[in-house]
């Protein structure tokens, strides 16, 4: 706003123009972002995204787990958000627990609810 050199209310309006039309949307924090014509992106939860990790790479009971940091470059997300969404797969029993120098592996597949094509 202050590059621009208008108010906070006028770039609000404006933001929700262009929201109206299609081209931006609101993102967490309370900002917009552009939303870009023929580029798809995930708008699921970390955690659902993470989830999948386990059928996408084919990874079987034991397996072992990528770490937070393979998993924040992977999702273009910081390791501290990465680990709040591993915290929560541990809870439901996805993954073992996370110990200092020992490897998160997986402690049981997810559940699919898809449903079928037709």
């Amino acid at each position: 706003m202050r590059e621009h050199g208008v108010s906070r209310g006028v770039a609000l309006r404006a933001f929700g123009a262009l929201r109206q039309e299609g081209i931006t949307e609101p993102a967490p924090g309370g900002r917009w972002r552009v939303v870009r014509s023929g580029s798809t992106i995930d708008r699921r939860a970390l955690t659902d995204r993470i989830a999948d990790v386990i059928a996408d790479d084919g990874l079987a009971v034991g397996a072992r787990f990528p770490s937070t940091t393979e998993l924040s470059a992977r999702f273009g997300v910081s390791r501290p958000t990465v680990s709040k969404a591993l915290n929560k797969l541990e809870a439901v029993g996805l993954l073992s627990e996370a110990r200092q120098g020992m490897q998160r592996t997986v402690r049981a597949l997810p559940k699919r609810t898809e449903s079928p094509e037709s």
